[in-house]
This record gives C-alpha cells, sequence and structure tokens, in this order.
C-alpha cells in the first residue's frame, strides 16, 4: 500500500531570509511577480475568440483587432484573479508537493508587492474592457467578483467549486461574444465550453486526491467530500455529455456555414482530444495542470491544433 503524502513545508533553503529579499533585484521580482501571473494559463483565455471563429467574423481585421484585445483585458483580470487566490492560499499552498514552489507560498514574492499588482492588473484590464465596450466591462466585472467570491469561499463547495469553473470559462466566450456582437452563435457551443471546463475540472480534482491522498482535505477542504468512484462516474457523464453536445453542434447548430454539417469533420478530432485526455488522468496520473499538459503531451497537443485548423478550414475555406 502507498503511504501517505506528507503536508510539505518549505526548508530554509527554500524560504530567502528577510536580508535575501531585500537585496533581490527588480529584474528577480518582475519574474516572481510574472510567475504568479501565471502567463501560462493564459491560454485558458483563447475562448475569447470562439465567438469570432465560429461566427465566420476571423477575416475581418476590425473585428478581430476587438477580440484580440478583449483577450489582452481579460488575460489582465485574470492574472489578478491569479495573485489574489495565491495570496489567499498562501499557507494551504505550503502543503502541496507542487504549489509549494510557488512564489508567494516559497517566500520568494512579497505579499505587498503582489497585492499591488493585484490591484493594478485588475484596474487596467477592467478599463480596458470598458474602452471595448459597456457589455464586455460588465462581463470582465462579473469575472472579477466572481472569482473573488470563489477564492475566498465557494471552492471550499464541493460540485459548486467545480461548475464556477465552468461559469469562468462560458464568461470568456461571452466576453468574445459581445466583443464582436455575433449574429450566428450557437448555445450549443455555450454548452460544449461548459462541459469541457467541467471535465478538466474534475479531472484535476481527481488528480488532487491521488497525489495528495489523505493530506488531500488539508490542500483543499472541498477534497474530503470527493472520492475516486464518484469522481471517476462523473468523469464519464461529462464526457458522453460533451461529446453528444459537439455532435449535434456540428450537423444541426446554425452557424455561420451554408452547410453546418460540414462541421462534422472536426469531430473525429474532438473525440481524439477528450480521449487521449482521459488517458493522461487516467493511467499517466497528470491532471494536475491542464495549461501545462497541454504543450507537453506531444500527441494531444497535435490533435487540438489540428482541430483548430480544421474548423478554420471548414468555416473560411
Amino acid at each position: 500500500m502507498e503511504r501517505a503524502t506528507e503536508p510539505f513545508s518549505p526548508s530554509p533553503a527554500e524560504q530567502p531570509s528577510r536580508r535575501e529579499e531585500s537585496t533581490l533585484t527588480t529584474g528577480r521580482r518582475l519574474l516572481y511577480l510574472l510567475r504568479t501571473m501565471r502567463p501560462k494559463q493564459w491560454t485558458k483565455n483563447g475562448f475569447v475568440l470562439v465567438a469570432l471563429i465560429f461566427d465566420g467574423k476571423l477575416l475581418d481585421l476590425p473585428l478581430t483587432v476587438t477580440a484580440v484585445w478583449t483577450l489582452v483585458c481579460f488575460s489582465l483580470v485574470a492574472s489578478s484573479v491569479y495573485i489574489l487566490n495565491d495570496l489567499v492560499d498562501i499557507e494551504r499552498d505550503r502543503q502541496h508537493p507542487r504549489k509549494r514552489l510557488r512564489p508567494l507560498a516559497s517566500g520568494q514574492l512579497n505579499p505587498g508587492l503582489a497585492k499591488a499588482a493585484m490591484a493594478a492588473l485588475a484596474v487596467a484590464g477592467l478599463a480596458g474592457g470598458v474602452l471595448t465596450s459597456f457589455n464586455v466591462g460588465l462581463t470582465l466585472a462579473v469575472y472579477v467578483v466572481l472569482n473573488a467570491a470563489y477564492c475566498v469561499y465557494l471552492k471550499n463547495l464541493v460540485i459548486i467549486d467545480v461548475m464556477m469553473i465552468a461559469v469562468f470559462f462560458v464568461l470568456r466566450v461571452a466576453a468574445g461574444a459581445v466583443a464582436v456582437e455575433v449574429s450566428a452563435f450557437s448555445p450549443w457551443l455555450y454548452i460544449c465550453v461548459s462541459l469541457l471546463a467541467l471535465l478538466i475540472a474534475f479531472g484535476k480534482r481527481r488528480h488532487e486526491i491521488v497525489l495528495l491522498r489523505e493530506a488531500a482535505s488539508g490542500h483543499r477542504s472541498s477534497l474530503k467530500q470527493y472520492n475516486l468512484p464518484f469522481l471517476d462516474q462523473i468523469i464519464g457523464i461529462v464526457t458522453t455529455s460533451g461529446l453528444i453536445s459537439y455532435t449535434f453542434y456540428s450537423f444541426e447548430a446554425e452557424t455561420a456555414l451554408a452547410d453546418p454539417s460540414r462541421m462534422m469533420l472536426t469531430v473525429p478530432l474532438i473525440v481524439f482530444v477528450v480521449f487521449r485526455y482521459l488517458y493522461l488522468i487516467h493511467v499517466e496520473q497528470r491532471g494536475g495542470a491542464p495549461d501545462d499538459l497541454l504543450f507537453a503531451d506531444r500527441p494531444l497537443f497535435a490533435a487540438v491544433v489540428l482541430w483548430v485548423l480544421s474548423v478554420v478550414a471548414v468555416i473560411y475555406v
């Protein structure tokens, strides 16, 4: 039987002394701050472009610029939320074998600097959203408020914690939709995005339980209310629902295509992406950091790129 993972605490070598912290160069501080902003996770904000692409407006340069600008604004507010999350979870992260190395948890980044950056990023992102349109600014504001509630309280509630992650992904899509004022965006895509987010989030919960075992509840209180049989069942339900929803969308939903059934050509790639992800979380136990997983696993990355290219080809060629 495997031994339970013991709680982690940064060693003295991992925690800079006050004297060492005071001598950190500006470049080092900015590097630690950038790591806390989690630029790798900006890939999630690519969902802001979903409405632009599927509504057939990718070749409209002004709208594309607007969508990309909205993506930048979303990345700014998302980074402010990541900093807030690390500030709230600083003690819990020190019990995690990987998260204990984060700049705030390890003591490499001063909390005061992190708070100032969090406020600046939130203000900049919200201001940029309002400049785009009132509705974009409102969507970003809702995202920030809900994320604050999630960081402080909602992430401790079983099932609600995962459903909120799905809401955040839908808000990304919604921000892009209102930015470019879509005309033929199918509600089925909102459903597909929600189910994809649920699959990723439940897969991450599963990984945390497998990795931390008895110490899991010390890292995230909601984990003590999950178990592997329940999560495996939920993952199966979400996977089936997601694949059915995307298939329905591909040949029935209203789209920018004259013949929507052409989108069915992309279904096999989506099936492979989902199956590959299930393989990685169940067989290789690698579901803890989906953003890293996308770039680290070549078959998964290649399939996602091919799916994006096939969607663009089907809609625009």
